[in-house]
């Protein structure tokens, strides 16, 4: 954690990392702790909750909640705390860095020129974002920031869907459309996955999702690796069914260095590092003060039950 939420931490009582992040290893840790921080790895699950008798409050560093069994905190008494406003920026523009990387064809570009093939400059053309339609899959905190960049930053037409209700103010601000997400992904150039993954997101984009995107799209997913199917993802790219794809966030993570996906050069991939910076590392340690809040006995901020 970033230290401006670890000196909140140490101002009320005794911060203990865990050894590793294994269930039996964190088992093993949690006997006497009144309190719980997860980042994105680990997991705090229905047995690590009954090892903690006197646990009080379970704090996520970040937005996602599928490591935390919420219903058996619930069941509990414990309080589950979060911070779903704190890297939506961060994410944001990760999306809108590895669009470029794909449209600008870079990764090509980059590794010709330290071969000494500057004739490349001819070979690796790309494409302009400005203009172009962005298809948002998830339209929550980062799905919004994604599409206000976009629309405000490359003129970009905006189109989304979402399973929650429609936003009209928002829909306002970045001229954005609701629709399906079939005509969503026939008519996008650029696609960005934010959902959560749940049992009905899991492989939401699979073989046939793919096949009806544009063979000039380009696909991201920052969201979770399960969300799209990777075997098919794979095959979109070497049959051409897509122009290119991009990803944070894969189904095994940390993911395997021969990952098949690393051996294509129309693929950008990054370490499950998008919400990775200064800025948004602290507001995320600052989970510590609704933590702090339940210990306390006052109500967090932001609660998730």
């Amino acid at each position: 954690m970033h230290e401006a939420g670890t000196q909140l931490l140490r101002g009320v009582g005794e911060v203990v990392l865990a050894p590793a992040l294994d269930e039996d290893a964190l088992v093993a840790a949690v006997g006497d702790v009144d309190a719980i921080i997860i980042r994105n790895v680990g997991a705090v699950t229905r047995r690590v909750i009954a090892a903690a008798p006197r646990l009080k409050v379970i704090g996520r560093h970040g937005t996602g909640l599928d490591t935390i069994d919420i219903q058996a905190a619930t069941e509990r008494g414990i309080r589950v705390v979060y911070t779903p406003e704190a890297n939506a920026e961060s994410v944001a523009e990760h999306f809108v860095g590895m669009a470029l990387i794909l449209s600008k064809r870079m990764l090509e570009a980059d590794a010709a020129l330290r071969a000494g093939n500057w004739n490349a400059r001819y070979q690796c053309q790309g494409r302009e974002l400005r203009g172009k339609t962005l298809g948002v899959v998830g339209f929550g905190r980062i799905g919004r920031a994604t599409a206000r960049i976009c629309h405000h930053g490359f003129h970009m037409q905006v189109l989304y869907h979402s399973r929650s209700a429609a936003a009209p103010e928002e829909e306002a601000r970045c001229g954005a459309q609701r629709t399906g997400l079939e005509p969503l992904l026939r008519t996008a150039d650029y696609v960005s996955l934010n959902l959560p993954l749940t049992p009905e997101t899991r492989h939401c984009i699979g073989r046939d999702q793919l096949r009806m995107m544009r063979p000039s799209a380009y696909l991201v997913n920052l969201g979770r690796g399960a969300l799209w199917d990777e075997t098919a993802v794979l095959e979109a790219l070497d049959q051409g069914w897509i122009a290119g794809a991009g990803s944070d966030v894969f189904e095994q993570e940390p993911a395997s260095p021969d990952h098949p996906l690393f051996r294509h050069q129309r693929f950008v991939g990054t370490p499950h590092m998008s919400a990775h910076t200064e800025e948004a590392m602290r507001r995320m340690s600052l989970v510590a003060e609704d933590v702090i809040a339940v210990l306390q006995g006052r109500e967090p901020r932001w609660p998730v039950n």
